[in-house]
């Protein structure tokens, strides 16, 4: 697809996105409710955390951190910090109160139950982060938050993986709170400040200009959601009391692999064309959805609804989006900022050596 094709699409989808610059109020976000709170934080320095923090003091809770201390501990100097491990150092919880708790950082079943037990009389709500990886089964489109989890058939003790483990450790939250805890299970988290570089791969490509491999069909889904709106969203799930299980995917409406693109493209003043190659063709040349094609799968089989599952319950509950040119020039913004060296070193893509060996390839195949 040429870009001068895709540009009566591109534009009524970016209608359809609200691909132009907009307010807080015009995204409909509620007022903060009168009472402020206290708010523990489970980590909070990473890359999630620092979001919840500034946002949480901007409507004018008190915020109090609880990690190691190694990492980013420069930030927020006037936050109050307990120093301590999930992993059996847990005193500095003890006998402390909070409204509510925000858990980033867990991914270990029993450490996540000591946290929670530990705060179940202490806390009125926990916010569990969890992953869409738990369910059991990514070929079903549209799954709701009603879908099997870890590994159905298979002894719980026996479960292992990122989201069968997550998936347990869920479940400890919900025991130790009965009707207090949420459940958060976000897609691909994206935007400032994101380390695994599976968006910013993207915004760095389109910006570096020239050919660039896209994945696939311009057609096919994919989902993912901005770390501000994610995180504004679960403080405000706080402020509200809201309970339950959420898939916290974007955007609202479905969104294309190439209309993620040409928005990228939007926000740059590269030179840019993208040449679409089949996932046939990918896979035979050691090309890897996801990794080496990041916020792609093949939207058929096993992998048929990975980027179209259903947010409509968080949609209800308040979830909001802001515009994906909003997070595509701030993305962008922020690289740029980085040292040389980390930007010359992406953790997800391909290298570009590899990806003009492939396009070689793939014009050698098909010169058309």
């Amino acid at each position: 697809m040429k870009r001068r094709d895709f540009l009566s699409v591109s534009s009524s989808a970016a209608l359809g996105l609200g691909l132009v610059p907009g307010t807080a109020a015009a995204r409909g976000l509620p007022n903060r409710r009168s009472r402020a709170l206290r708010i523990l934080i489970l980590g909070g320095t990473g890359f999630i955390g620092p979001h919840q923090v500034r946002y949480a003091l901007e409507r004018g809770h008190t915020v109090t951190l609880f990690n190691r201390g190694r990492t980013n501990p420069h930030l927020f100097p006037g936050v109050e910090k307990l120093v301590g491990d999930r992993d059996g150092d847990l005193d500095a919880l003890r006998g402390r109160e909070w409204d509510a708790v925000l858990d980033n950082s867990g991914f270990e079943p029993l450490i996540v139950r000591d946290s929670a037990q530990l705060l179940s009389g202490s806390v009125g709500q926990y916010l569990f982060v969890s992953t869409q990886s738990v369910y059991a089964e990514r070929s079903i489109i549209d799954q709701d938050e009603s879908g099997a989890v870890g590994r159905p058939g298979i002894p719980e003790d026996q479960w292992e993986g990122y989201g069968p483990l997550k998936a347990l450790c869920e479940r400890e939250v919900q025991r130790a709170l009965p009707g207090g805890s949420t459940i958060v299970r976000p897609p691909v988290i994206v935007g400032p400040g994101d380390a695994s570089d599976r968006f910013t791969y993207w915004v760095d490509r389109v910006h570096r200009g020239g050919e660039v491999l896209a994945p696939g069909s311009p057609a096919d889904p994919t989902q993912f959601i901005d770390v501000r709106d994610l995180t504004q969203w679960m403080v405000r799930c706080l402020e509200n009391g809201v309970t339950g299980v959420y898939n916290a995917t974007g955007p609202r409406a479905p969104l294309s692999t190439a209309e993620m693109l040409y928005g990228i493209r939007a926000v740059t003043t590269s030179d840019v064309r993208f040449t679409w190659v089949d996932a046939d063709f990918l896979a035979a040349h050691g090309v890897r959805p996801f990794s080496h094609m990041p916020l792609w799968q093949p939207p058929v089989g096993r992998t048929a609804g990975f980027f179209r599952m259903n947010a409509e319950r968080a949609q209800a509950e308040g979830l909001s989006y802001r515009p994906l040119a909003e997070t595509a020039a701030d993305t962008l913004a922020w690289w740029l900022t980085e040292p040389q060296e980390r930007r010359t070193g992406l953790r997800a893509g391909v290298s570009n050596e590899r990806e003009r060996e492939v396009l070689r390839a793939w014009h050698a195949r098909s010169p058309t």
